[in-house]
């Protein structure tokens, strides 16, 4: 659960900063959320969370491919999602953006989660 908080609060944490005070691309910024947050959530999730001792290689060859995956899966439905849900309420794109961004933090922490605990960090029986 810590390493859960710490991963997605320093992911939200680069991806907002990214975008609000960089100017960075609402794709650029997420990706960067992802990815940073990816390779955090890697090690403590190895060592902490589900102490994983399997072979490095194939471990992380598996976590790129989950993140690969559920990156996609959250940078398909996030903006579009947003978008549809608030577009009654006239916001602007930068407001938008942000809360799709948020969005796609909350979808990408679930299926990442549930895929590193049943494909990449998967142990034997």
């Amino acid at each position: 659960m810590v390493v859960g908080a710490i991963n997605t609060l320093f992911g939200t944490a680069v991806m907002l900063v990214l975008y609000n005070i960089f100017g960075c691309s609402y794709w650029v910024s997420s990706f960067s959320d992802y990815f940073f947050g990816s390779i955090l959530s890697y090690f403590l999730n190895k060592h902490f969370t589900f102490h994983y001792q399997g072979t490095d290689w194939r471990s992380i060859m598996k976590f790129a491919l989950n993140i690969i995956i559920c990156y996609l899966i959250a940078y398909s439905l996030a903006l579009p999602l947003t978008r549809k849900a608030l577009e009654s309420m006239h916001l602007t794109k930068p407001i938008i953006e942000n809360v799709a961004m948020l969005v796609g933090t909350g979808l990408f922490m679930v299926i990442n989660y549930v895929g590193q605990k049943f494909f990449a960090f998967k142990r034997s029986v």
